[in-house]
């Protein structure tokens, strides 16, 4: 059983930037595909980024929302998952959730992972 908790979330202006982390305990987080979603008001939850576990040499996946703004890193010493986002959008703004699934493939489905943390909330104002 993974625990995962999500830090790092706040206000920011348009442009600016914000780094998440994600700290896993109860299991080694470098086993697992690592996955950030987020979730606006009134809106399903949507895939943001994942990497692949250490093994399998990190592969990445971003969505085409955030291409070229965001990175998603790993730090398996500590155990822990980072995004970085840069530029900044109004329309960045929603809860950030980290997610941690256990299989060989790399997934953007969120029924694809099996462990969740409780969310970090990110505004990003215009």
């Amino acid at each position: 059983q993974v625990q995962l908790v999500e830090s790092g979330g706040g206000l920011v202006q348009a442009g600016g930037s914000l780094r998440l982390s994600c700290a896993a305990s109860g299991g080694t987080a470098s086993r697992y595909n690592m996955g950030w979603f987020r979730q606006a008001p009134g809106k399903e939850r949507e895939f943001v980024a994942a990497i692949s576990w250490s093994w399998s040499g990190g592969i990445t996946d971003y969505a085409d929302s955030v291409k070229g703004r965001f990175t998603i890193s790993r730090d398996n010493a500590k155990n822990t998952v980072y995004l970085q986002m840069n530029s900044l959008k109004p329309e960045d703004t929603a809860v950030y959730y980290c997610a941690a699934d256990r299989t060989a493939v790399l997934g953007r489905g969120a029924d694809h992972y099996d462990y969740w943390g409780q969310g970090t909330q990110v505004t990003v104002s215009s």
